[in-house]
């Protein structure tokens, strides 16, 4: 049996998925190749190169491709049994790299909770099955006590992948101990971090490794009833996420007695609005509840009183992912992986500025070298590596010198960062590390509950200061009064969220200073980003005089005649770069400070 598998996460849907998928199913149904089944599954995780479709057994895999290359992909492999190599992936030397074995982007992972992600069809419960799905809550409730079920969770030594890391066994076995019933799982699929998708593919690819990781939460603590909170941004992996609930009841893996036993287990999706702030456990409560969703004062913890007041346990979907296999193939096999302290592997979602966005799993404790250039294919163009953004706005930058430490919860809180869900966003050298600090506190800010002063009134007034030094009007007191705006913020705010707000701002004044200082006191943006302390120049040797620049140009600062190179007034100049953005012939540039004169040629550096 050869199997055609169409990657169907939300990245290839959006470039066009489903008409690959209707071409490649006319192409078989007119070939009539033998033992031939097209299937629609998640995310197989090069995201950059979809669509992507991969052929097994095989597991030759083509890119970007196109509903007109389903005759050549059916004619020439499943058919005549050569690889169409236009398709195929190739190297940075441009050597053809068919099977999932020749391409480091793939053969450099380990899989453990995207196993199934991009190999079965997500809506179809019988291939969850025949790769042993439901077999470990089947063996807990059937053979097992609650108190082995956190004791096998304990040994594999499972840390929850959402925040802080905090161990999962203690968890469950906090919520165990308390005698107040009814008790509550749920699972957190509020994934609000800018850049970060590796929850959402996960339920689009195998949401009943989540389900049946939810089930065994419940056994393991005593709870009958489950909720998903999922936000309403997600339809794709909201709507395969009700296709395997209904399947998984109407197949008796979820209600009433299951596998013969006293167990009764109901789960409920609840669609949340897509408040960043909702991903915090006790906002999350709050919002499942149908209160605003707002944080409160811990303790009490969850797990002690949670939802309605009842004990309560709140796991993030990868966590949850991980659960059945640390039972089926037992705690030893993820405990192997990893670090000391942070065991298996974890999932990151890679974007911004690198060659393979994508979604990638990686034993704990690989280095951000080895994810980025190894995994990720480096930096496009040829440009230097300078930060790498890990844990969304709760995070904090890890420059360059740090490319070789070990990802995993202990180093990157050393560094000032934090592991968080997982997004990890890569930036080069055209990045100003302030205006990235910027963008991430006008998204708190923007998101805050607005519950707590120190949140409330503190991060707006870190804005300002930020505000202030991007458009050239910074103080020698501004970086002072961040650092201690920032600390005050982290001790005193109400929720995990509050307290970590400011990290991108600190980590990037620990190691990114000399780039305020420019700001401040050159009043320059080193990287050419913030258009106030940049200027617009033409570059007189490229500009071929064609007048595009100049009738587009809203401050009528750019002169000069037709077929001979222009100019922009410096003291007319907006800096709304739209001559940039017209000109066919890439004669504008944008430098670092305050241009007085026009480039002469060459590097398109005017003087300043």
């Amino acid at each position: 049996m050869r199997r055609v598998l169409v990657c169907g996460g939300a990245g290839c849907v959006s470039s066009g998925c489903a008409a690959v998928r209707d071409a490649l199913l006319a192409r078989v149904a007119e070939a009539s190749p033998a033992g031939v089944e097209v299937v629609v599954t998640g995310c197989i995780g090069a995201c950059a190169l979809g669509p992507l479709v991969l052929v097994e057994p095989e597991d030759v895999l083509y890119c970007r491709v196109r509903p007109d290359d389903a005759r050549e992909i059916v004619e020439s492999h499943l058919v005549g049994g050569r690889v169409v190599e236009r398709l195929a992936w190739r190297d940075a030397e441009g050597r053809v790299c068919p099977t999932l074995a020749d391409i480091p982007f793939f053969a450099r992972q380990v899989k453990l909770v995207l196993r199934n992600c991009g190999r079965i069809d997500p809506e179809d419960v019988d291939e969850y099955l025949e790769r042993g799905g439901y077999r470990a809550l089947e063996e807990v409730v059937t053979r097992w006590t609650p108190a082995r079920v956190i004791e096998a969770v304990e040994a594999a030594g499972l840390r929850g992948r959402g925040g802080a890391g905090f161990p999962t066994a203690r968890k469950w076995e906090f919520a165990r101990r308390e005698p107040e019933r009814p008790k509550y799982v749920v699972c957190n699929a509020d994934e609000g971090d800018p850049g970060a998708f590796m929850d959402r593919s996960v339920l689009e690819g195998d949401p009943h490794s989540v389900l049946e990781g939810l089930a065994i939460a419940g056994y393991a603590i005593g709870a009958e009833k489950g909720f998903v909170y999922v936000r309403a941004e997600y339809p794709l992996a909201l709507s395969r996420l009700e296709i395997a609930l209904a399947q998984a009841y109407e197949r008796g893996l979820l209600g009433r007695r299951l596998f013969g036993t006293d167990f009764n287990f109901d789960v409920e999706v609840r669609v949340g609005a897509g408040a960043f702030v909702c991903g915090e456990e006790t906002a999350l409560l709050a919002s499942l509840e149908g209160r605003r969703g707002m944080p409160r004062p811990r303790p009490p913890f969850p797990a002690r009183s949670g939802y309605l007041g009842h004990p309560t346990v709140i796991n993030n979907v990868e966590t949850l992912a991980n659960v059945p296999l640390i039972i089926r193939e037992g705690p030893e096999k993820f405990a192997s992986l990893g670090t000391e302290k942070s065991r298996g592997t974890k999932v990151f979602a890679l974007a911004g500025k690198i060659n393979l966005t994508g979604l990638v799993e990686v034993p704990m404790g690989t280095t951000l070298r080895e994810i980025i250039f190894d995994i990720g294919g480096g930096i496009p163009g040829g440009k230097r590596f300078k930060a790498a953004q890990t844990g969304g706005p709760s995070g904090g930058c890890i420059p360059a010198q740090f490319l070789d430490v070990p990802v995993d919860y202990e180093s990157l809180a050393g560094l000032g960062s934090i592991m968080g869900s997982g997004g990890l966003i890569v930036l080069d050298e055209d990045t100003c590390m302030v205006d990235v600090a910027r963008f991430f506190l006008q998204f708190t800010r923007d998101e805050s509950c607005g519950k707590c002063p120190p949140c409330r009134e503190g991060i707006p007034q870190m804005l300002a200061i930020l505000d202030r030094i991007v458009a050239g009007r910074g103080r020698e007191t501004d970086l002072e009064d961040l650092e201690r705006l920032g600390r005050f913020i982290k001790l005193t705010a109400l929720c995990g969220l509050g307290q970590t707000a400011p990290n991108p701002v600190l980590s990037t004044l620990r190691y990114f200073r000399s780039e305020y200082e420019a700001h401040i006191f050159r009043q320059e943006c080193p990287a050419a980003v913030c258009r106030s302390l940049t200027s617009f120049v033409v570059d007189r040797a490229e500009c071929m005089g064609c007048g595009a620049c100049t009738r587009v140009c809203p401050a009528g600062a750019i002169s000069g005649r037709v077929k001979e190179p222009h100019e922009i007034d410096q003291e007319k100049c907006i800096r709304c770069g739209q001559c940039r953005t017209v000109c066919a012939f890439s004669a504008v540039h944008q430098v670092p400070g305050r241009a007085v004169a026009v480039a002469t040629g060459g590097s398109g550096h005017g003087s300043h």
